[in-house]
């Protein structure tokens, strides 16, 4: 069923005082709990609101007509309370760093905003009169403050090359595509149900489970995705304790163990949790790489996982 003319009411302008709330937040000298519970509360309501005007319609928030569906799912993403967590501090680092661009410019009076939302451009900029409004892709909540400082950079003074050059290259990488690929997999994850056409993950797990974490790992609610990706296989998302694997890996010309081990992948982001290192989101550590490497078939799934990606894309395929 398609709802693409459903009107969702003031979707647009409730998104706007939620970035509004945020940098009001960030821009206090202290980032106050309270305030931070009031924002994903106001978050968790719209959210709510949407996913039950779908439901009274026969239909999910994956029927949303392109702009409100990125509106939802940005929304959806930042109810994750690490998610929050990292898109207040990512505001406030690239509010401090503009702070200083513009007093080493003597333009210390120019009214700033600055905003972390989903769409379509790595970056833009607003500049009216005396005010300054740059609107950062959510994909750069875990920059560096090298590439936080050459996208202000690039928004206050027009581009060049050292900073397209890092900008591109933090586009192109792991920490970015996660993010994106999230984003995608809230709305498009329709049912979660684990048997695929030819993989059925819940039987996968069980073995994983018995190999590699002598059946003492907690199950996570299992899902394909609905749509095909070949930079990024499988995502595990914290909040709500699920692995969506790429439907790209229910096929019969990719090998069990290739979907095994993406799935493994996966599990191992849920056994070792999250690190924290200067205010950036850590989940590929040392440790992690090492159960990683424990997998059976570890050379022959990474190989073919590369060719799968580089098959259908220039760039290497991520999960």
């Amino acid at each position: 069923m398609n709802i693409e003319n459903i009107r969702l009411k003031n979707i647009k302008t409730q998104q706007k005082i939620i970035l509004q709330s945020i940098f009001n937040l960030v821009s206090n000298s202290t980032l106050k709990s309270t305030q931070a519970q009031q924002i994903t509360q106001t978050l968790v309501k719209t959210v709510t609101a949407i996913e039950e005007i779908c439901f009274n319609k026969q239909a999910t928030p994956a029927n949303l007509s392109r702009s409100l569906r990125q509106i939802y799912s940005w929304m959806k993403f930042l109810t994750d309370e690490v998610n929050l967590q990292l898109h207040l501090e990512s505001t406030f680092r690239m509010q401090q760093i503009a702070k200083k661009m513009l007093v080493k410019h003597e333009q210390q009076s120019v009214k700033l905003m600055i905003e972390f939302t989903s769409f379509a451009l790595l970056y833009k900029v607003k500049r009216s009169g005396d005010a300054a409004h740059i609107i950062v892709n959510e994909g750069f909540i875990n920059a560096s403050e090298e590439v936080m400082t050459a996208l202000v950079e690039s928004a206050f003074f027009g581009k060049n090359q050292d900073n397209t050059r890092l900008i591109r290259s933090f586009a192109s990488s792991e920490e970015y595509s996660n993010v994106l690929l999230e984003l995608d997999l809230i709305a498009e994850v329709i049912a979660e149900n684990p048997q695929g056409k030819f993989y059925n993950l819940n039987e996968l797990f069980d073995k994983l489970n018995r190999e590699y974490f002598a059946a003492t790992l907690a199950k996570p609610r299992l899902a394909w995705s609905q749509i095909h990706t070949y930079r990024k296989f499988g995502h595990y998302e914290s909040a709500r304790d699920r692995v969506v694997i790429s439907l790209t890996l229910d096929n019969d010309s990719v090998p069990e163990f290739v979907s095994e081990f993406v799935l493994y992948h996966e599990l191992l982001h849920k056994y070792h949790g999250t690190n924290w290192v200067e205010g950036r989101r850590m989940v590929h550590t040392r440790e992690f790489r090492a159960s990683e490497s424990k997998f059976k078939l570890y050379k022959e799934a990474s190989t073919c996982l590369e060719k799968l990606a580089t098959g259908q894309s220039s760039k290497r395929g991520h999960f």
